[in-house]
C-alpha cells in the first residue's frame, strides 16, 4: 500500500471484525530500534483497542530483519496463534545489503503464509533514510504497525469465515 498520500493509521473501526477471542504473535526486529519500537507500540495498542486481551498477545524480539522469518516460524510452531505480525525496518545504505535483506524477508514471509495455516503479516519498512522510516512509525504517514495489526485481524477473521464454510 503506497504511503505517499495515505496515513497508515487511518481505518474505519466499523470495518474491523471482532478480535476478542483471537491470539496474535508479534515478532519485532531490534535493528533500527527507534523505529521498530514505535511499530511495536502501534501494533500492540491497535490489537488491544480492537478487543485482543493482553494475555493473547505474544511479543518476541529478534536481532534484525533477516531473523524475522525464523522468529515468526517459531511462533507458528510453538504457540497456538491466529496470526503473526512481523515488524522491522531496513534503511537503504551504500551497499546492496539492503536489497538482499528486503528480498529475503519478503520471500520468507510469503513462504510462511503458504506453509502454515495462519496469516503472517508483512510489517517491514523498507526506506531510503531514517526520516522516511520515522514518518511511517508514528510520524506524518501514521504507523505501519497499526496497519499490520488491522491486517492481521482481518486476515484471521477471513480464515475463520472460510473454516466455517467447511462445517
Amino acid at each position: 500500500m503506497a504511503t505517499k498520500l495515505k496515513n497508515l493509521s487511518a481505518y474505519d473501526p466499523a470495518e474491523i471484525p471482532s478480535a476478542k477471542k483471537m491470539k496474535f504473535g508479534i515478532v519485532v526486529s531490534d535493528w533500527n530500534e527507534e523505529v521498530t519500537k514505535a511499530l511495536l507500540e502501534g501494533a500492540y495498542q491497535t490489537l488491544i483497542g480492537n478487543g485482543v486481551k493482553e494475555d493473547n498477545i505474544l511479543v518476541k524480539h529478534v536481532p534484525g530483519a533477516f531473523e524475522l522469518t525464523l522468529g515468526a516460524q517459531f511462533m507458528a510452531e510453538y504457540a497456538d496463534l491466529d496470526g503473526v505480525i512481523c515488524l522491522g525496518c531496513v534503511i537503504q545504505g551504500e551497499t546492496r545489503h539492503f536489497d538482499f535483506i528486503c528480498q529475503s524477508v519478503t520471500q520468507g514471509i510469503t513462504q510462511l503464509n503458504m506453509d502454515y495455516n495462519i496469516p503472517f503479516i508483512f510489517g517491514l519498512l523498507t526506506t531510503e533514510n531514517l526520516e522516511q522510516a520515522l514518518e511511517r512509525a508514528g510520524g506524518k504517514h501514521g504507523n505501519k504497525g497499526v496497519e499490520a495489526a488491522i491486517t492481521a485481524i482481518k486476515m484471521a477473521h477471513l480464515q475463520q469465515e472460510m473454516e466455517q464454510l467447511e462445517g
